[in-house]
């Protein structure tokens, strides 16, 4: 009888210890689909820092995979991630444009969407040397010849490339007119902003401060409402051009998960996205807090589609 008791005491022992032991961190690998130095990368890196910093994972990889807007990395990710609860891919509204304009077999509708996490308003620069020395400069260069003006910007179709469609309709001008080269990631744009290769450059603004601040760019605008604390440029509607656009970044996990392995996987995200560690990098990269998940941030997701798609079809990028 003895013996059975101290059995079963031991027993009990062991399972208690066991569900004091937490469950193990998973091991992230995060897919950024552009080139290095670009919002995706800024993206991915900056989870990357805050996940293991504040020991939500042991060990985060980056990935990166650029090409068409987004869409050679959701491809790769929605063919070979599927069902693996340690896999992430970063995305946005840039993505959102690019599978409309380049017909991607791969939509978002393969993947799990598991949070919005940040918003950033675009900015137009010229190098400090540039003539041009304000956006109204810009847009009556725009007016006389719309394909003379040429705009360095991320890829065909996203946020930046609608922006400069919205402009140039806001101008009275023929949005299909426009000479807009993409650059898979900022870093290529960047250099040929500064190299002279481009007349003027159109990115999220935190992709351009550091340079504005160092003295080497101008920023010329912001999409954004009202102007932007430490920026001095006007926004687009003081100048009376009617363009207000946030681009916006995302997390999703691949599809085929088990119930399980979402929650946790946006526990992990919300825990992130809450940590101290998480709000300082968004100051230090003056990103807005956008979090919203789960059904919330899945129903506005299928708006924004809907939303881009009439907006490229108004641009005359789409048919």
């Amino acid at each position: 009888m003895g013996r059975t008791i101290l059995k079963h005491a031991i027993l009990a022992g062991l399972f208690t210890a066991a569900l004091a032991v937490p469950a193990l961190a998973t091991d992230y690998t995060i897919l950024a689909p552009a080139a290095p130095g670009g919002g995706w990368d800024q993206t991915a890196r900056t989870m990357q820092e805050v996940l293991q910093a504040e020991g939500i994972s042991d060990s985060v990889q980056v990935q990166n995979v650029p090409g068409a807007g987004g869409t050679v990395g959701l491809a790769q990710f929605a063919s070979s991630a599927t069902g693996k609860a340690d896999q992430l891919i970063v995305g946005g509204y840039v993505m959102v444009g690019a599978i409309l304009t380049n017909a991607s077999p791969v939509s978002l509708a393969d993947v799990t969407p598991i949070a919005r996490l940040t918003g950033e308003y675009e900015a137009i620069v010229v190098p400090t040397a540039s003539e041009i020395q304000d956006i109204n400069q810009l847009v009556e260069m725009l007016k006389a010849d719309p394909g003379s003006v040429s705009w360095a910007g991320g890829s065909a179709g996203g946020a930046d490339h609608i922006a400069v469609g919205l402009l140039a309709n806001a101008a009275d001008v023929d949005p299909t007119a426009i000479n807009y080269i993409a650059y898979s990631g900022g870093g290529e744009a960047l250099a040929a902003i500064l190299g002279n290769q481009v007349t003027a450059g159109i990115s999220s603004l935190g992709e351009f401060k550091p340079q504005a601040d160092a003295g080497t760019l101008r920023i010329l605008a912001v999409t954004s409402e009202e102007r932007i604390e430490g920026v001095d440029a006007p926004t687009l509607t003081e100048v009376g051009l009617d363009v207000v656009l946030q681009n916006w970044r995302m997390v999703a996990a691949p599809a085929g998960l088990s119930p399980e392995d979402e929650a946790a996987i946006a526990a992990d995200i919300e825990t992130m996205a809450k940590s101290t560690a998480w709000q300082e990098a968004l100051v230090t990269k003056g990103w807005a807090d956008t979090y919203l998940a789960g059904d919330a941030f899945r129903a506005q997701l299928e708006e924004e589609t809907a939303t881009t798609a009439a907006v490229l079809k108004d641009i005359g990028l789409v048919e």
